[in-house]
């Protein structure tokens, strides 16, 4: 059995949904992260499965891939973009795979605005899964649900953070040609607990939608909005605003492994790799519309035949990159998070302290917060911000060119 005390777990649930005996189960620690436990101790047969699953203990080899292709692309369905934190093109996938009689799993909200992961087979369904959720979800009984759909020969798609899709890729022990995964080059994955806390105060709005990324200024800023049941926006604050886009930000909630993390690399198991195209004017000026641009890394021969099923449906507007050229300037793909000195003493508090105190005293509205927001708009306003942005990302790309 698994010594959970020497890995630095991800909460991915492969040892749980392999224990057959139940000897596993997943809970939470007091951050509110998932974690598993050990509920039954006499009950477990020393199989060794939860060992040979974990994938913190049996990490895939990263193998470079000389067969890769990138795209940069958007969604035509210009809803859909607008509901999507980039360019759609997971929508785009998970259409596809829908086409084809297939079922998609993601991270949704559920009714209290938990983040859950689900299964959709409803094309009008999907957009549940859209937009960016920076908590990590609980998956439930998700590996089990999608092992059960691959055996019956359903077409399945899992999407999920680098760490999820390894764990599931694991817990499966074989490769299955009816299984399309879909990874994100992950910042880092927020604390349940604070996320709890914040909504204390959200439901102050009653919203019935949430985005941590509504175009509200465009696509190169990050906002959080609420929605009402008529579809009116009653909330909007910026990064430098925003209780939770600041704790998430600052690296100030992540989990313990998000600081260390294994599955940041380069080159991934899964057949699709996504992540934010926030300057396209470095491909195609065509592109840089500021409604979201969906960089893509295709990974594998199953990848390969469903962007060319996407393509033949001309559904996205999509450009053939260098793989080497639209990885420039992605650190999170590769780097993790530094943590912030605050996290510890933040997610202590957060048991104890009510939403509103705990969120004055680590993120109060400071004359620093203040100036950046004031400028931030200031250049918006002024059709600067574009420009300036476009320095920035150009040094950062100039910055890991020089390395590699």
């Amino acid at each position: 059995m698994i010594d959970f005390s020497k890995i630095e777990c991800t909460g991915c649930t492969a040892c749980a949904s392999i224990c057959n005996r139940e000897v596993i189960q997943m809970d939470k620690d007091e951050a509110g992260f998932p974690v598993p436990r050990i509920v039954d101790v006499d009950r477990c047969i020393e199989c060794g499965l939860c060992e040979k699953v974990c994938p913190y203990l049996n990490p895939k080899l990263e193998i470079k891939n000389e067969d890769e292709i990138a795209i940069i692309a958007q969604i035509k369905d210009s809803e859909i973009r607008k509901e999507s934190a980039s360019g759609g093109m997971f929508s785009a996938i998970a259409l596809t795979v829908l086409g084809k009689n297939g079922i998609v799993f993601g991270a949704a909200y559920d009714d209290d605005f938990k983040v859950r992961h689900i299964s959709v087979e409803k094309a009008d369904d999907l957009w549940k899964l859209r937009n960016s959720k920076y908590v990590q979800s609980d998956l439930g009984n998700t590996f089990i649900e999608v092992k059960n759909h691959l055996n019956s020969g359903r077409l399945v798609c899992f999407s999920g953070t680098p760490c999820q899709v390894e764990g599931l890729a694991s817990f499966l022990q074989k490769a299955y040609d009816n299984l399309i995964l879909v990874d994100l080059t992950c910042h880092g994955i927020g604390s349940p607990l604070i996320w709890d806390k914040y909504l204390e105060l959200a439901k102050n709005y009653s919203p019935k939608r949430i985005y941590f990324r509504w175009k509200h200024y465009g696509y190169k800023y990050s906002t959080m909005s609420y929605f009402d049941e008529n579809g009116k926006e009653v909330y909007f604050k910026d990064v430098e605003s925003d209780k939770m886009l600041r704790a998430y930000f600052t690296n100030s909630c992540d989990r313990e492994a998000c600081y260390n993390c294994k599955f940041k690399k380069r080159y991934r198991i899964s057949d699709f790799t996504l992540w934010d195209c926030f300057q396209p004017v470095f491909f195609a000026s065509d592109f840089d519309d500021d409604k979201g641009t969906s960089s893509v890394l295709i990974n594998s021969n199953k990848g390969r035949k469903l962007l060319d099923d996407i393509i033949s449906k001309k559904i996205v507007k999509y450009l053939y990159i260098s793989p080497s050229d639209i990885v420039y300037g992605n650190n999170e793909m590769v780097n993790s998070v530094v943590q912030s000195s605050i996290r510890n003493d933040l997610l202590m508090d957060a048991k104890q302290m009510n939403a509103a105190d705990l969120f004055e005293k680590y993120f109060p509205d400071q004359f620093y917060n203040r100036f950046r927001r004031l400028l931030r708009m200031l250049l918006l306003k002024s059709g600067l911000y574009r420009q300036v942005k476009y320095v920035i990302y150009k040094n950062r790309r100039s910055r890991t060119n020089k390395q590699n």
